[in-house]
């Protein structure tokens, strides 16, 4: 049982109403549209990172949480990626390499066409800004070979150049093809004929947790807000690799939050 009062939580960080509150609704209400897609074309996912963890501790977001992460298997991954464009309703867009070229992450977003959301210096290049949850592949992956830092160039042009002239995002556009097209395939390709047992975010995501594909599957399902999603097999197990203790608050809620620099909303 957790040793903390779920309604004080929420009227101290996120009560209805609230800005915060209503970022995580139009998040839940993208969440349920990606669980419907997935579901319709039987393609296994789960919640991920601190959306697992709300899950669990809170029944729903971390009261100060301002993103939403699941994660796949990178061949479910491909297969999402194909279907969603054609899956979504108008208000909600995919968001990668492909669709934004200056957008140079190596997984994916939804994005809600109804607001705006500025994170800070990172996300200035891109053409969609608006409240997103974060889609993350997975791929069985050697840690050596994961912490290579194939996108850190991207942030160190953007941190030397904040204006993201035309220059510095010909740079970044250029590395983010090398990257996807030569070095990540080059590198998948020696993990899989080495055979990489760790599971582990894909190529260029800067988190290089393990985990166990025992934890993973077979996937289970977990209430979450109002309804409920598709979460790993063990989440105890997986979230005490991520979090260790995890169902003990952060000993300084002051600090919790992430930065957010404007919200928007356009309804």
């Amino acid at each position: 049982m957790p040793n903390f009062n779920v309604e004080e939580l929420k009227a101290r960080f996120n009560p209805e109403g609230s800005p915060l509150r209503r970022q995580q609704m139009v998040m839940l209400e993208m969440a349920k549209v990606l669980d419907a897609v997935c579901k319709k074309h039987k393609i296994p996912y789960i919640l991920y990172g601190g959306t697992l963890l709300g899950a669990v501790r809170h029944g729903g977001f971390i009261p100060w949480d301002d993103d939403l992460d699941v994660a796949l298997m990178r061949k479910d991954y491909k297969r999402l990626l194909k279907v969603l464009p054609d899956e979504l309703p108008e208000h909600i867009v995919l968001q990668t390499n492909d669709t934004d070229k200056n957008y140079y992450y190596f997984y994916a977003k939804l994005r809600d066409r109804n607001s705006f959301l500025d994170e800070g210096l990172y996300d200035h290049p891109f053409k969609e800004r608006g409240i997103f949850i974060d889609i993350f592949p997975m791929d069985r992956l050697w840690p050596c070979i994961h912490r290579l830092p194939l996108q850190s160039y991207a942030y160190t042009l953007i941190r030397k150049d904040p204006t993201c002239s035309e220059k510095t995002l010909r740079k970044i556009r250029m590395l983010t093809w090398f990257n996807r097209h030569v070095s990540c395939p080059i590198l998948r390709a020696v993990c899989r004929i080495t055979g990489a047992k760790p599971l582990m975010l894909d190529l260029g995501i800067p988190f290089h947790l393990i985990y166990d594909m025992n934890d993973v599957f077979p996937l289970a399902e977990h209430a979450f807000e109002d309804t409920s999603f598709s979460v790993p097999g063990n989440c105890p197990h997986m979230l005490t690799d991520m979090y260790g203790d995890y169902m003990t608050l952060p000993k300084d809620l002051d600090h919790v939050y992430h930065h957010v620099e404007k919200l928007e909303f356009y309804d």
